[in-house]
């Protein structure tokens, strides 16, 4: 009977999971043989040096634009090549 619960409430906690999670966690075995990935919590905040990391980012990325060769092959070059900020 106890065994019963017990995977009752196994079922529950496996339903309301994330997605995520349940890979993680399905993903377990992997992670044990390849070694361990930086993992943090999924639920969380951003901090505020993580925002400014993120508009910092964003803005580098608003420095450069990518061409199309006739090949299909594809090339960064800067919107501006006399900005010299990230050479």
């Amino acid at each position: 009977m106890d065994s019963l619960n017990r995977l009752k409430e196994e079922s529950i906690r496996v339903a309301k999971e994330s997605y995520t999670r349940k890979f993680m966690r399905a993903t377990g075995k992997f992670r044990v043989i390849f070694g361990p990935a930086h993992s943090s919590s999924l639920d969380h905040e951003m901090t505020e040096a993580n925002r400014k990391l993120l508009a910092q980012r964003q803005a580098e990325t608003q420095q450069w634009e990518t061409l199309r060769r006739p090949d299909g092959s594809t090339y960064v070059v800067p919107r501006n090549p006399d900005d010299k900020s990230l050479r």
